[in-house]
This record gives C-alpha cells, sequence and structure tokens, in this order.
C-alpha cells in the first residue's frame, strides 16, 4: 500500500472522527470508548492514538492482517494492559481497573485461546462458571448431546460453542471477543456469529469483535474499523465499507504486519 494511499485513510479517519468514527452522536452513550488510546508492552507502544466506541446492542467489528495491535487494544480495554497514554472509559466514566473489576461491571472478555477446562466435562465447566446450563443449552442446543463429555475431547468447534455460551449467558453489557472464528468450520463460525449478533439485538449487548476474516465480519457487524501497524486507518458502517471490500483486503489485509508483530505476537 502507498504512503499515499495511508495517509489519505488517515485523513478520512481524522476527519470522521465525530459521528462516523464516533458512532452515531444521538445515539446513547457508549458502553466501553477508547480516547487518544496508546498502549503496548513496557515502554513499546504497539497502538497509537485509537479512537473507538462501542454502543449498546452495537456490533463493531476490528478489521486488520496478523500483528496489526487488534489484540493489544482488546487487551488494553479489558484492563490487562496500562495505557501508554489516553484513556478507557466504560459508560462514560474513565477507568482503570483491572480485567477482574470490569468484569464486575459487565465487560466479558472472550480470547482467541479458548477459555475451557480440559479435565471437567462440558457440565461442570458451566457449573464452575455459575452459569445455568439450560441457559447455555438454549444459546448452542448442538452441546446437549456432549453435556457430559470431557472439554478435552469436544471438537474446536464445541470448545469454542462452550467458551461462548459462558460469555453470553452472563448477559454481559460489553463483549470483547477476539477471532473466534479461528480455525473453524464455516457452519461453526456462523453459528457463533449468529449467537453474538443476537446478544447485541435483544440484550443489548455492546460487541467489539476482532476478525481478520473481512467478509464474514461485515455480514454481522453495524461498523468496523480497520487496523495497520497500530493505528486505525479506515472506519465507517458496515454497509459502507462492504462496498470497499475489494480496497480493503488488497490494501490492508494481506499479509502479516512487520514492525507490530514481533511484539503483537505475544498476544496472538
Amino acid at each position: 500500500m502507498s504512503s499515499n494511499a495511508e495517509a489519505s485513510s488517515r485523513a478520512e479517519v481524522a476527519a470522521n472522527n465525530g459521528a462516523t468514527a464516533q458512532g452515531p452522536t444521538d445515539g446513547p452513550r457508549p458502553a466501553i470508548e477508547a480516547r487518544g488510546l496508546s498502549s503496548g508492552y513496557g515502554p513499546q507502544a504497539v497502538i497509537r492514538e485509537i479512537n473507538l466506541t462501542v454502543r449498546p446492542g452495537e456490533v463493531v467489528a476490528l478489521l486488520g492482517p496478523n500483528g496489526a495491535g487488534k489484540t493489544t487494544t482488546l487487551l488494553t480495554l479489558a484492563g490487562e494492559l496500562p495505557p501508554l497514554a489516553g484513556e478507557v472509559l466504560m459508560d462514560g466514566a474513565v477507568t482503570k481497573a483491572p480485567l477482574h473489576l470490569r468484569a464486575r461491571k459487565g465487560l466479558t472478555f472472550v480470547t482467541e485461546e479458548k477459555s475451557v477446562f480440559m479435565g471437567m466435562s462440558t457440565r461442570d465447566n458451566l457449573r464452575v462458571a455459575g452459569i445455568d446450563v439450560d441457559t447455555a443449552l438454549e444459546l448452542f442446543p448442538e452441546l446437549a448431546k456432549r453435556i457430559d463429555v470431557r472439554g478435552g475431547l469436544l471438537s474446536g468447534g464445541e470448545q469454542q460453542m462452550l467458551t461462548l455460551a459462558r460469555a453470553l449467558s452472563r448477559k454481559p453489557r460489553v463483549l470483547l471477543a477476539d477471532e473466534l472464528s479461528m480455525g473453524l468450520a464455516p457452519l461453526i463460525v456462523r453459528r457463533l456469529l449468529d449467537a453474538v449478533r443476537r446478544a447485541a439485538d435483544t440484550q443489548g449487548t455492546a460487541v467489539l469483535l476482532v476478525e481478520q476474516h473481512v467478509r464474514k465480519a461485515l455480514v454481522y457487524a453495524d461498523r468496523a474499523y480497520v487496523m495497520r501497524r497500530g493505528r486505525l486507518v479506515m472506519e465507517g458502517s458496515a454497509r459502507d465499507l462492504a462496498s470497499r471490500i475489494d480496497e480493503i483486503e488488497s490494501s490492508y489485509m494481506s499479509g502479516a504486519e512487520g514492525s507490530v508483530e514481533g511484539v503483537d505476537f505475544l498476544t496472538n
């Protein structure tokens, strides 16, 4: 991608930093927001000057190639990494709380690694998290036949369903989801993303979804941001970005990033 094209896209983000970049200005207050956020590992900034919002009932996709800084963004929003500059807000209030305290306020973080106790049955995985089994099975009826099977014997798709069932059964106010679709069959991915979309529509969950598969993400998202080299370089409604899908895939999604990946690889 040429430096002129990248500069133009950054200018577009800056110009739209009001209603579009931050979501509709007349809508509900953002459930989670980043303002001028920079973060990384030690003194090394991996993401820089990030401005984004997710409102209740909204699915927002964060797109970009490997190493762009997407996972670092989620870790900082979740409270696992401290900001080097800027701030994170929940419900309009600046927060510096760690993840476990943000979780008490309704934030759930689904990491790329499936959060399953391998030696426990599906049933016990739900119970130990304080989740009603029937509620989880309403989300993913496929797990009913595997309810007494140990987590380590579930397929990758079943483990991800179990992970997401635990997250969504809590009716979170904010869901941060990192690469739900990685390595999974298209039918499983559809089931997972359907559940995420339904949580936003019926429970008012604010969802920030990190995804490499641009076309798939834009089907389910309301809005999206595109990240490259630790910065947001494009943003807009899912409909608008879908109309520019070829540009996005060729200019922003081809291959892993060089300058950031060496650091961001620690969390991807």
